[in-house]
């Protein structure tokens, strides 16, 4: 009987095994268990989180720091701290890139760079979303050992801009980012922090207080609560992992993989046709109160589709994504339970970012208008809040998407001219306006405009108050939205129970021309 031959390779074949377990084994038991104490998932538990069942496809799994002996063979060996690769997300290719915490702090010095670099023109070249994880200690000035030279900064090996302007992209800060590994959080489409466990900066408080001699706590300079609900950099904050992981999931159903395709079209159970009558009531008589404009968006909007983005910046503004009849749709409304819904300068920057990224991906946008103007005083006037005002007039005019809009309430000044481009799609004069029976618009709001006109006359007058309201009222009728309706200045006074049933037919049409003209705009994200 003869002796059983060991494959040719079976030695090779091992060593991969026994360094693919390396790999697996992240940081080891100690680094993991540490890890899981802070609350924190590890990087191949987020993919899993993320990814469909078995689909995720390693690259670079063998990337790492070998130490070998003197006769060649493996002493020991440390993954990089970049764990890349593809998988389907609702059955969808997506690119995964996240950073492995439990080996030296995710340190760049371990991470082997060009994994994610990789994984980001991977994105690039197969035109597919990608979702970064960073959980990343940032560089160091060690690295000027491993190069033995300093370098001019530069990010040309990162298609970033190119990315942007052509598949979703992710950031989700998971724990501190700074430098790099914040620049990767923020040139995402979509930016998220976890509350308490991530902070997002360019330096942190070691560098702050070399720089400036100031002690600052790492959540003071750069948690969501206590500074990116206020810049703006950060879109969504999330309580844990898994759910920072599931907020990416979601803000992808509504996208498509590239700027090639259209956004999926979703089963709906919420008939188009559904009017709630409590809508005609929906906005008081009495202007000097105000309403609920979440309350109303949740019933125009197929049932639980609503998705907002950046609910802590520019407030007196909303933007979120949504679905009707099952298409996805971008919707832009004001919210005057802030501020009175006036453009602030945060609001028009947000406003700027969220056509950008709707045009970008062809989702057709609804613009549901109670805009009393653009936000005046000296400290508006000082953050340069009318320039940012013509950013967002630029974002609205440049986009190529369908626009309907619904005016509400109030639609006055600069900040009025922009809830809808004066072109349609295909470059026409097609301004596609509505109007529910509460809306009145014009240059300046009616009862400052008296006040500033008939300034003397008021004062003058046996009695000022009943002579202000009297002018008032005059101007009242002449601002009827009937009256513009009967020059054909908006498209209709509609019931407002019938808004829902009028969106849900526009959006097929919207949907129909979108499909004329995929692909790349002429510019990306601003």
């Amino acid at each position: 009987m003869s002796t059983p031959v060991a494959p040719e390779w079976s030695l090779e074949l091992a060593d991969i095994r026994a360094r693919r377990e390396i790999a697996y084994a992240l940081g080891g038991p100690e680094a993991v268990e540490k890890h899981h104490a802070q609350g924190k998932l590890t990087a191949r538990e987020r993919i899993g989180h993320l990814l469909d069942g078995e689909s995720f496809e390693e690259f670079g799994i063998l990337a790492g720091a070998v130490k070998y002996t003197p006769e060649g063979k493996m002493a020991s060996a440390t993954p990089s701290t970049a764990v890349v690769g593809v998988g389907q997300i609702d059955r969808r290719r997506t690119v995964v890139a996240a950073d492995d915490f439990t080996i030296r702090g995710g340190s760049s010095e371990a991470a082997v760079a060009e994994k994610w670099i990789y994984a980001d023109r991977y994105a690039w070249e197969y035109k597919l979303p990608i979702i970064r994880m960073i959980d990343s200690a940032g560089g160091s000035v060690k690295l000027l050992d491993k190069l033995g030279h300093t370098k001019i900064p530069g990010y040309a090996l990162l298609p970033i801009t190119n990315l942007l302007g052509a598949v979703p992209v992710v950031g989700i800060a998971h724990g501190a980012c700074a430098g790099l590994g914040a620049l990767r959080v923020a040139a995402s489409h979509l930016s998220i922090m976890v509350r308490g466990q991530s902070q997002v900066f360019a330096a942190g408080p070691p560098v702050v207080k070399q720089a400036f001699g100031i002690d600052i706590d790492k959540n003071d300079l750069g948690g969501y609560d206590q500074v990116h609900r206020h810049s703006g950099m950060i879109n969504l904050a999330a309580n844990s992992d898994a759910e920072a992981l599931d907020l990416a999931k979601r803000f992808l159903s509504y996208l498509p993989g590239n700027v090639w395709e259209q956004p999926p079209r979703v089963a709906s159970t919420d008939a188009p046709g559904r009017r709630d009558a409590w809508l005609n009531d929906a906005i008081p008589h009495d202007r000097r109160k105000i309403f609920n404009p979440h309350k109303i968006l949740k019933s125009l909007v197929d049932k639980d589709s609503l998705f907002e983005m950046s609910p802590d910046f520019g407030a007196s503004t909303i933007t979120a994504f949504a679905r009707l009849n099952g298409y996805s749709v971008g919707i832009i409304c004001n919210n005057p339970r802030v501020g009175g819904g006036a453009l602030t300068r945060a609001a028009a920057l947000k406003q700027t970012r969220f056509i950008d990224l709707c045009d970008t991906f062809h989702l057709p946008l609804i613009y549901l208008v109670d805009q009393p103007g653009v936000m005046t005083g000296q400290e508006a006037e000082m953050q340069g809040t009318l320039i940012a005002a013509m950013q967002a007039v630029h974002a609205i005019e440049q986009a190529s998407v369908p626009v309907i809009t619904i005016v509400l309430r109030r639609c006055v000044g600069l900040a009025g001219a922009m809830v809808s481009p004066w072109h349609g799609p295909t470059g026409t004069a097609l301004p596609h306006r509505f109007a529910w029976p509460s809306a009145q618009w014009g240059s300046i709001p009616i009862e400052g405009g008296v006040a500033a006109a008939y300034k003397q006359e008021i004062a003058a007058a046996d009695d000022p108050l009943v002579r202000r309201k009297e002018l008032e009222a005059h101007y009242q009728a002449l601002a009827s939205p009937l009256r513009t309706a009967e020059r054909f200045g908006v498209i209709d006074i509609i019931e407002p129970d019938s808004t829902r049933p009028l969106l849900c037919n526009w959006v097929g049409d919207a949907y129909r021309i979108t499909a004329l003209s995929l692909g790349p705009k002429r510019r990306t994200m601003r």
